[in-house]
């Protein structure tokens, strides 16, 4: 179980962009799911943030294996034990949390499955590490920022940091917070926002394929 967690964790750092999605409409989730594969996603994360979400999630789940190899789903805004075993027994590859709980970490971690917890202070980073999370989303990134980062990463140099909130789709904003240490990074609202006149969805595709461009080697 933990050599499948570890493999997790390394295809996300090979693969370090994650959009943060969710829909009601599942064939709008399904598209977007694929215009972003087609653009260089291979991992992505659906949020159970509306009454639809654990049928959607399996749907999702069903046309990855019929439709997007390589690609990871994983789940987020899980906040508690109970829902985390949930996605875990549907097949979710990770499970992202906003808060560090010891009762997520053990539906999750101790079933070999990666778990991200949320963090925004180093008591928190300390807590996650020391519950086993290899990799915490520091969220809102926006609210603090990439001076936090530059400080709290070499206090922790066996943990991995992915911001997530507020990092926008702009060479400038991605180079910027790799530069700042992260390991990868979560992108939602500002990235599936179309321009306008757009009818369909080649135009995320477009934009993440640019977008994966603007990712160091070796981030």
């Amino acid at each position: 179980m933990k050599n499948y967690m570890e493999k997790v964790l390394r295809h996300i750092l090979s693969y370090p962009v994650l959009p943060v999605y969710y829909h009601d409409d599942v064939s709008t989730c399904l598209a977007v799911a694929e215009a972003s594969y087609q653009g260089g996603i291979r991992v992505f994360e659906f949020v159970h943030r509306g009454t639809n979400a654990l049928a959607n999630f399996q749907a999702l789940l069903a046309h990855r294996e019929r439709n997007m190899p390589g690609l990871l789903l994983g789940i987020g805004t899980v906040k508690d034990g109970t829902l985390a075993r949930h996605y875990v027994d549907l097949g979710a590859d990770f499970v992202v949390s906003p808060v560090v709980k010891p009762e997520i970490a053990q539906e999750t971690l101790a079933s070999g499955v990666l778990w991200i917890p949320g963090v925004m202070t180093p008591t928190e980073i300390s807590l996650a590490e020391d519950l086993g999370a290899p990799l915490v989303k520091i969220f809102p990134a926006d609210v603090v920022g990439q001076g936090f980062l530059r400080a709290v990463k070499p206090l922790f140099p066996k943990m991995h940091f992915m911001p997530t909130g507020g990092v926008v789709a702009e060479a400038g904003s991605v180079g910027s917070w790799f530069g700042a240490g992260a390991s990868a990074i979560g992108l939602g609202s500002k990235l599936f926002s179309p321009p306008a006149g757009a009818q369909d969805w080649i135009w995320l595709t477009e934009r993440i394929s640019q977008l994966m461009g603007w990712i160091p080697q070796n981030p």
